[in-house]
């Protein structure tokens, strides 16, 4: 006989929770966490309920209507759109939104960040497509800069910023130079900053350009300085303009200078230089759109238009100025009006660059007579350019940023500098 089998052993069938303590499968039925849940879990559906019950509604205070019960029929919808309504119909969660916003503001110093958007729901407007973060990082200088949105920038700011033809120095002391021979002559002396466009719209430039750091070091350093040389600065009037615009910078996006809006911000500031309080009756009318070519985008094989604002002036409040359309071309031009209030009763000279040219009517608003010659005439006629300087009683030089930051403005040589204070000299206005 064969020895007698032995009963197979086996775990008894029980729950884990039934096992003895010691047992090493033993696991408690109902932990305290789970229990905390579980109850949560409860008043998170039975508390909503019973306000319902007992009459309390849900407010409408995010600007739109609740979520309504979705239908059977929606289909597969049916449950993303449950969670909508669960989410909407919870009694209070207008105070608790309030009592988050409250903690994230008094303790944390911020906005809370809901996942459901505030206000008036519409398309979400992605930022601004910035192309350096596709390229390669940027190892020289380019003639021009593409931005963030399609904005384009001239390449000379940047490189000008860091590296300047002449001493920052050299330039500031041929200003004082200029403005010393000018206003010895007994006229006044008026020297116009035009900002460039990379100081004005910097939101818009690309996160990485090659001279960023330096651009910036030179920009700041250039504005810090020229507070002490009486150059008329115009950043505070150009950001009024923006604002007045909804945030648009006042210049163009494919073109290197500025709008209307910056010929009339300079055509304000040079007449209140001369005689403050000039321009307290002026009024400035829109009058329709300009379409502009986009002198940057030519530079990159392009053709785009900027379609910018233009605007009318009565000096007065009644009458407007003649305004012929502005012209970026380098030849003479005169611009006559009768004495009325709003206008200084004296002749001006403006000497200026494109910037210049863009503005000369709305300059000429502020003066009865204004003659306007290009600045590159400093350099092909001296002598002529000062014998117009010497018939004005106000000499009013208008220059790009860059081109002071530079110091390549061409009334700054040291020779037309000479000639122009001999003439000037020669023919005092007393």
């Amino acid at each position: 006989m064969g020895a007698p089998k032995q009963a197979a052993t086996s775990l008894p069938v029980l729950p884990e929770s039934f096992l003895p303590v010691e047992h090493a499968l033993y696991r408690p039925r109902h932990s305290a966490r789970q229990r905390t849940a579980r109850y949560a879990a409860v008043l998170f559906f039975l508390l909503p309920m019973a306000m319902l019950a007992v009459g309390m509604r849900p407010a409408e205070f995010e600007n739109r209507e609740l979520a309504h019960f979705p239908s059977p029929t929606d289909g597969w919808d049916f449950f993303p759109k449950l969670e909508k309504w669960a989410a909407d119909h919870i009694p209070l969660r207008d105070k608790a939104v309030a009592v988050a916003d409250g903690i994230s503001r008094g303790v944390f110093g911020e906005a809370p960040k809901f996942d459901r958007p505030q206000g008036p729901v519409g398309p979400v407007v992605p930022p601004p497509k910035d192309p350096s973060l596709d390229r390669p990082e940027p190892t020289a200088f380019v003639t021009v800069v593409e931005g963030k949105g399609d904005w384009l920038f001239l390449g000379t700011d940047i490189k000008y910023a860091c590296n300047p033809p002449v001493a920052p120095e050299d330039t500031y002391a041929r200003i004082d130079r200029l403005r010393a021979a000018v206003e010895s002559s007994g006229r006044k002396f008026v020297l116009a900053a035009a900002p460039n466009k990379s100081t004005m719209a910097p939101d818009f430039l690309p996160a990485r350009y090659f001279g960023r750091d330096c651009l910036a070091t030179g920009r700041d350093r250039f504005w810090q300085d020229i507070q002490g040389h009486d150059v008329l600065d115009l950043r505070a009037g150009l950001r009024e303009a923006a604002e007045r615009n909804n945030g648009t910078p006042a210049y163009s996006k494919y073109d290197s200078h500025w709008t209307h809006d910056g010929s009339v911000v300079l055509g304000r500031a040079v007449a209140e230089k001369v005689r403050p309080g000039t321009t307290r009756t002026w009024e400035v009318e829109r009058t329709g759109e300009d379409d502009r070519p986009g002198d940057l985008a030519k530079l990159i094989g392009r053709q785009e238009v900027d379609s910018i604002p233009a605007y009318a002036v009565r000096p007065d409040g009644e009458r407007e100025a003649p305004m012929p359309p502005p012209e970026n071309d380098r030849d003479p031009r005169r611009f006559t009006q009768d004495r009325k209030d709003g206008v200084v009763d004296a002749k001006a000279a403006m000497v200026g660059d494109s910037f210049g040219y863009y503005s000369a009517p709305y300059v000429a608003a502020g003066f009865t007579e204004l003659e306007l010659r290009h600045v590159d005439m400093a350099n092909k006629d001296p002598q002529g350019l000062a014998r117009v300087l010497a018939d004005s009683d106000v000499v009013v030089l208008v220059a790009a940023e860059r081109n002071l930051v530079g110091g390549i403005y061409p009334m700054l040589k040291p020779s037309v500098i000479d000639v122009v204070a001999a003439e000037l000299a020669a023919r005092p206005r007393r």
